[in-house]
């Protein structure tokens, strides 16, 4: 994970949660039109098709109220210290693992933080943020883009993340 922690720079960009090491980089959310269930299945399925078939990295974030799946595994320490439960798996775990929900969606099953072995692209959320951030190749955040119903946003590196239309907490 040192290729995560400490290569974020604090602040409101989309590099708040992901490093400045990827082609291309999006913010996406779930919107009141669509259900948890088809957002979170929509974004994986993206993710899965530009992907090599290799396992998925998969992160929760212990915030004391949201479920990590293994509370008794060890913690992984990112961001600005704070504590992950890293799992080697793949993405049908990404879709169901996790079942007492997380901040952006009560009855979400998205991990916090996910990326494949290779690293060629990161999906994050922070503990304090309603929208989901993406570093990726830039073929992958176009069909993010593409996509409505993973509801995409492309951002530059040096923009503010948040989405039109949604606020900080």
């Amino acid at each position: 994970m040192a290729w995560i922690a400490g290569h974020t720079t604090a602040g409101v960009s989309v590099t708040t949660a992901i490093p400045p090491i990827f082609d291309g980089y999006a913010t996406t959310y779930q919107t009141e039109q669509v259900t948890a269930a088809a957002y979170e299945q929509a974004l994986v399925e993206d993710l899965r098709r530009h992907t090599p078939e290799q396992p998925w990295w998969l992160a929760y974030l212990d915030t004391g109220a949201h479920d990590v799946v293994f509370p008794h595994a060890p913690r992984v320490l990112l961001y600005w210290n704070w504590p992950y439960v890293l799992v080697e798996a793949g993405p049908e775990q990404a879709l169901t693992w996790r079942t007492g929900g997380h901040l952006r969606a009560a009855r979400g099953a998205l991990p916090d933080l996910f990326f494949p072995a290779d690293r060629s692209w990161l999906v994050s959320a922070l503990w304090d943020d309603t929208w989901t951030c993406v570093g990726a190749p830039d073929a992958l955040i176009r069909t993010l883009e593409r996509d409505p119903l993973a509801n995409a946003r492309r951002v530059r590196p040096d923009e503010d993340a948040l989405p039109p239309g949604l606020t900080r907490e």
